[in-house]
């Protein structure tokens, strides 16, 4: 990994290198009242106690110790203008289970063991990067749903990578489900579907951006959100999703 730029002159809206120490308390005074009220289960196995229990947290591990790139059987091209594209999983079993209550059962303590995968399998395989940015959900999605998955994951991956977490991106437009669409009409779906936030452009600029998202198929959103990176003035652009569905 390169190393940490200064950021002075970062607007503190948009870059976020460590939490306030009360910040860090209250978060984790909530927390704790919410497993007193609220014990977690095993999205793997129902098990109370851990949103991922010990004898299912090897599953988001899937990939961690394989030689970076594309394995045979999946699409072998990296979605341009992408450097590398990474997952940590398949979208099956404990991992799916994960990824679908995490964002749309409300589980976010979920976001922390799927983060922290997503950062061991980048230390392991990534190539390199500055910052760490995640794909926005849309504005309507945010309001709907009260947080957005991605920036979550992306929060706690950056936090272990020791990386700067950026909130660099926005959905300016309202795309449909890349689920619903045949893989042949997802980048026409998501085509500048994306830009930087005009807080962001400094925080930015010249580095080489992480982008986290939760799930991919065709790399199509990802190839989008790149874009608009780079023509925000970022200097180059990998991503690394939690899962891949191929």
């Amino acid at each position: 990994m390169s190393g940490r730029r200064a950021a002075d002159d970062r607007p503190s809206s948009v870059v976020s290198d460590h939490p306030s120490v009360s910040a860090s308390l209250i978060g984790v005074v909530a927390a704790g009242a919410l497993d007193l009220a609220f014990p977690a289960r095993c999205a793997g196995c129902s098990t109370e106690g851990k949103p991922i229990c010990r004898a299912c947290l090897p599953a988001l591990d899937a990939r961690l110790n394989l030689a970076p790139g594309v394995p045979i059987g999946l699409p072998a091209s990296i979605p341009a203008p992408l450097l590398q594209l990474e997952w940590c999983a398949s979208f099956s079993g404990t991992v799916r289970r994960a990824l679908h209550e995490l964002k749309y059962a409300g589980e976010q303590r979920l976001a922390a063991p799927l983060g922290a995968a997503i950062a061991r399998r980048w230390r392991h395989a990534g190539a390199g990067g500055d910052i760490v940015v995640h794909v926005p959900v849309s504005s309507e999605r945010l309001r709907q749903r009260g947080y957005d998955q991605a920036r979550l994951l992306a929060a706690v991956a950056a936090e272990s990578l020791g990386l700067p977490f950026v909130d660099a991106l926005e959905r300016h437009r309202m795309t449909a489900p890349q689920f619903e669409l045949d893989r042949s009409d997802r980048a026409g779906n998501v085509a500048g579907a994306f830009r930087v936030r005009e807080p962001a452009g400094t925080a930015i600029a010249g580095r080489w951006a992480v982008l986290v998202d939760d799930v991919a198929t065709t790399g199509a959103t990802l190839a989008a959100c790149g874009e608009a990176l780079l023509e925000g003035g970022a200097l180059a652009v990998s991503a690394i999703t939690m899962a891949r569905e191929g």
